[in-house]
């Protein structure tokens, strides 16, 4: 492990730890969480899905911020992205319990309130399910468009005040990559499983949880980039 590689683990360690270790921590975070859900959530990707791509970056290049890449105006937009999940989960948690009761199981929503079962995890996974596939793409392929576009623009913040031009950026996806290993793989071999996971949490920690595996994003982000230059 080189110097800057312990820096940034000790340095994840500093904000995550007292949030465990002090109960007054917790309690401020648990009472901001649900008193302003909109804005921890974006707090929480701002921060924790912007580390991801950092250590993608890492990954790629040996380095966790280079010049032109832009982590400043990149954790911007996951605070947005952070806003819009944030939005999924609760359309898709609420949306699939209503559309599981008209499919004739009644019982859905209390299944998500109840102790572990099958019926709980059939529940939570429906909910991944549908939002990954309704969702999903949708956020993966304007999250590449705005890194792009922010690489485009030398990684200045100043690119979050320039004009997107979205039919020029989706000719510049690498489709074979976006679908072949972002869509095709991820979700249904990760993000599907793992939020499967997340909605079997208690609702406090769903975003918190989503959020720590945006972290896993950046690393996919960083083998679809090299799998992209092949």
């Amino acid at each position: 492990m080189k110097k800057q590689d312990f820096l940034f683990a000790a340095g994840a360690v500093l904000v995550l730890l007292p949030l465990f270790l002090i109960p007054e921590v917790y309690s401020f975070y648990d009472t901001f969480n649900r008193e302003h859900g909109m804005w921890t959530s974006f707090i929480k990707f701002a921060i924790l899905a912007t580390a991801g791509e950092s250590i993608g970056l890492r990954i790629r290049t040996g380095k966790f911020n280079q010049p032109g890449f832009g982590l400043l105006p990149r954790a911007v937009v996951w605070g947005f992205l952070g806003l819009t999940i944030k939005l999924a989960f609760i359309i898709f948690s609420d949306g699939t319990l209503s559309f599981l009761k008209y499919m004739g199981m009644h019982n859905a929503k209390e299944y998500m309130h109840a102790t572990l079962s099958i019926d709980k995890v059939f529940v939570a996974f429906c909910i991944s399910l549908f939002m990954n596939l309704i969702y999903a793409p949708v956020m993966m392929t304007f999250h590449k468009i705005t890194d792009t576009h922010i690489v485009m623009h030398g990684g200045k913040l100043s690119a979050l005040a320039q004009p997107i031009r979205f039919a020029e950026m989706f000719k510049q996806i690498n489709w074979d990559v976006q679908w072949g290993f972002v869509f095709k793989k991820t979700i249904p071999f990760f993000w599907i499983p793992a939020h499967t996971i997340t909605f079997l949490l208690p609702a406090e920690f769903q975003v918190l949880f989503a959020a720590l595996l945006s972290v896993a994003l950046g690393v996919f982000l960083a083998v679809a980039s090299q799998k992209g230059r092949k």
